[in-house]
């Protein structure tokens, strides 16, 4: 995978100001020695500056970020559902199947680990009509401290394992928490896959209230919105179920309620 040819990678209009500041700086300095104080304290805000845009998981800083579906798909009433850190034999399958009842398709952001693991439930999610997409091999959480070369091994490791069991390279990429560094992107380009972020999401992972979740996910309903859920590593009700289980009815119901249509993230593509 390491050798895969991809469109050639556009460095966003920050990190090229970002370049330019670390060239003037380093100039600068050798030019007057004295300058150094103040070539250092402009690096060090860059590189703040930097950390940011990668703690901020919905930031476009870094690169492209898929945050909303683009126009067309919101001309044609079309939103995108989520779901993250699968696939759970405990939760996925009753995933799949309140989305069968409510006939609507959704983009599956699997940890390819765990895809491994369970290749019966990746089967299926294709089976149905559903996307395969990547979420990292082991969705570490120093992901985002990782270098460029370690970057491309994980990613590409992901790409190729999830590819092998659906038959269908994934498209689109969302780090874990969304967390990521300057690295990434060129790394994606490589392998031509979209960050895809989200418009909004329920906290579901830590928080077991269904109402507080779906109170999140749907204010301001629209067009072009991105949904994040996780059928893996989803928060538990007092009841002691996956509080995912009791908000996708909620939500589904509310889709339909506002006449939108829920899309796989690889047929906007198409």
């Amino acid at each position: 995978m390491n050798n895969v040819s991809a469109p050639r990678w556009h460095p966003s209009p920050f990190i090229q100001a970002s370049a330019l500041l670390h060239a003037g700086a380093l100039a600068a300095t050798a030019f007057n020695p004295d300058l150094w104080p103040w070539g250092l304290g402009a690096v060090a805000a860059d590189h703040a500056l930097l950390t940011l845009a990668g703690l901020l998981p919905r930031c476009a800083w870094l690169g492209p970020n898929w945050r909303r579906l683009p126009a067309l798909a919101v001309a044609r009433g079309e939103l995108a559902l989520s779901f993250d850190d699968g696939p759970d034999p405990a939760v996925t399958p009753a995933v799949l199947d309140l989305l069968d009842c409510w006939g609507v398709k959704a983009s599956f952001f699997c940890i390819a680990e765990r895809a491994l693991r369970h290749p019966g439930l990746v089967g299926d999610i294709i089976r149905r009509g559903h996307a395969v997409e990547n979420h990292t091999l082991r969705h570490a959480y120093d992901f985002s401290l990782l270098g460029p070369q370690a970057l491309l091994n994980d990613v590409s490791a992901a790409q190729a394992t999830l590819a092998a069991l659906t038959g269908v390279p994934p498209r689109f990429f969302r780090a874990p928490a969304g967390l990521r560094n300057p690295f990434l992107d060129p790394v994606l380009a490589r392998l031509d896959l979209r960050l895809t972020s989200w418009t909004r999401r329920g906290f579901d992972t830590r928080d077991g209230d269904a109402d507080g979740v779906c109170a999140r996910l749907l204010q301001g309903l629209s067009a072009g919105d991105i949904l994040l859920l996780h059928d893996g590593n989803a928060a538990r009700t007092r009841k002691g179920n996956a509080v995912t289980l009791e908000v996708l009815p909620r939500v589904l119901a509310a889709v339909a309620a506002a006449g939108l249509r829920p899309v796989t993230l690889p047929s906007v593509l198409a």
